[in-house]
């Protein structure tokens, strides 16, 4: 859910959780920090930062984002990003029941290749808005789902210029209520979808740049909602589609995405535990998004509407750590969170998001990497005001139990359980730590206190060093 107004919606739920500031009414005592991370084959601890690719995935015929690989080469150049949550789809996975697109695999494959060569990391993400394009004759407002998985039984669907109020209308809510199996007559439809999860699975098992699968963007239960909805059956597909995952693919983690309305203002989740059946350790993280419903209501980030987003910001988070928690210390990826940055506090709203999911071990994914008052970039390629709030100093990969870390300008300070000297193994690459740094404030590199370092790589601005044994904060200042 991402776009700068959603008066209608808002209203036609009932929704008023600004009033009186929604973070002092939810906010409850929970953990300080997301108890675990992505690993690496060293087990070093994997920082996510980059952006959704793109929005535009969601119409162009082929279902892929109209984005270039000389984009991505622009794109780490001014922000060194790390990772991506590419958009992918079922409409496009399996075009017709049992038929599954193998070029269109392939075209998936090419653009992961694109990351892959650059060092990013890729979670694919199987994305849906407002069921499928099928919902209208103009095929114009939903997308995710195939034409032929759309059974809305002759409900209407009335037209409306703000997406987001279809989600109201009878048709679209009966074509959710079919695919949960609400109604008890499709329980094909969640198989198939299971089913496609594992073609792709299947394709990407061995790719080692593929390091994780969103199950579902901002699932919607239609007429079933809140704890019900996310204890049954949204519960119950992620288990079935872990299932189907892991009899084809054993190590990419599985990202589990809460109820979007609702929890992205600020709201707790009813979401169950996933059992992970691979060998091992799980490999299950929790990835929801955050848009506070005033900022959702066309505000910016000042006067009243920046006491309640902080607020929200403060209860949301609180949720997370708590529902990641429940799911089994799981790690936390920010699956999405953005803006039109022309507002008002806008860049200072985004500064807060980053130093909120930094503090508590969050990785982040901006939505989105589309051109315009969003992104950062304009449709011509000139850079944005965006692109200085992202290009930040951060920890890309670290040895050690990471616990959180503070960005500034010219400031890195990372806290970290540190492994003992005796215990990183016998791979010399497993004790190195990485972290990106800016060229503006670190243009020589930068010094390590509490670890010496090893290289700095003046192209990719990547530094890597080693964290000494006992070391609990490793500060990085500019060389």
């Amino acid at each position: 859910m991402k776009i700068s107004a959603r008066t209608g919606l808002a209203a036609a739920l009932g929704l008023v959780l600004i009033a009186g500031g929604v973070g002092a009414a939810l906010r409850t005592p929970g953990p300080a920090t997301a108890a675990g991370f992505m690993t690496d084959d060293d087990g070093r601890a994997l920082v996510q930062h980059g952006f959704s690719t793109a929005s535009s995935a969601k119409s162009t015929p082929d279902g892929f984002p109209v984005f270039t690989e000389d984009e991505l080469e622009v794109e780490y150049s001014d922000m060194g990003t790390d990772f991506v949550r590419f958009l992918i789809s079922w409409r496009a996975v399996e075009p017709e029941p049992g038929v599954y697109d193998e070029e269109y695999l392939d075209g998936v494959q090419e653009r992961v290749d694109w990351y892959a060569e650059r060092g990013y990391h890729v979670m694919l993400d199987m994305h849906q808005d407002l069921w499928g394009s099928a919902i209208t004759p103009s095929g114009m407002s939903g997308n995710g789902a195939p034409a032929w998985a759309t059974y809305m039984d002759g409900l209407p669907v009335a037209d409306h210029d703000m997406w987001e109020l279809y989600y109201l209308e009878p048709g679209v809510i009966r074509a959710f209520d079919n695919f949960w199996n609400t109604t008890g007559a499709h329980p094909e439809l969640a198989e198939h979808y299971a089913g496609a999860w594992r073609v792709v699975a299947e394709r990407f098992a061995d790719d080692p740049t593929v390091v994780a699968y969103d199950l579902m963007n901002e699932p919607y239960g239609g007429t079933l909602q809140g704890p019900a909805f996310e204890a049954g059956p949204l519960t119950t597909l992620y288990q079935e589609v872990t299932k189907e995952i892991r009899e084809v693919d054993e190590n990419t983690w599985v990202c589990l995405e809460p109820q979007a309305m609702g929890f992205n203002w600020g709201l707790p989740s009813g979401l169950g535990t996933v059992d992970d059946p691979r060998e091992g350790d799980p490999r299950v993280a929790f990835c929801p998004h955050l848009y506070p419903l005033p900022m959702d209501l066309g505000d910016g980030f000042s006067g009243t509407s920046r006491e309640l987003v902080e607020g929200t910001v403060a209860a949301w988070r609180s949720n997370v750590l708590r529902t990641a928690e429940k799911l089994g210390g799981v790690p936390i990826i920010l699956g999405e969170f953005g803006l039109d940055t022309t507002l008002p506090g806008a860049l200072d709203y985004v500064d807060l998001v980053y130093e909120t999911a930094d503090a508590s071990g969050m990785g982040v994914a901006y939505w989105s990497r589309d051109p315009g008052s969003w992104g950062p970039y304009e449709a011509d390629g000139t850079p944005r005001n965006l692109i200085g709030a992202l290009d930040r100093p951060y920890p890309r990969a670290i040895a050690g139990t990471l616990v959180g870390w503070d960005s500034e300008p010219e400031r890195l300070a990372i806290e970290v359980v540190p492994r003992a000297a005796d215990a990183a193994g016998s791979s010399g690459a497993a004790r190195v730590s990485e972290a990106y740094l800016p060229s503006g404030a670190f243009p020589n590199g930068g010094e390590v206190a509490g670890g010496e370092v090893v290289e700095w790589d003046a192209a990719t601005r990547v530094l890597t060093f080693e964290i000494d044994p006992d070391t609990i904060d490793v500060v990085i200042t500019p060389r």
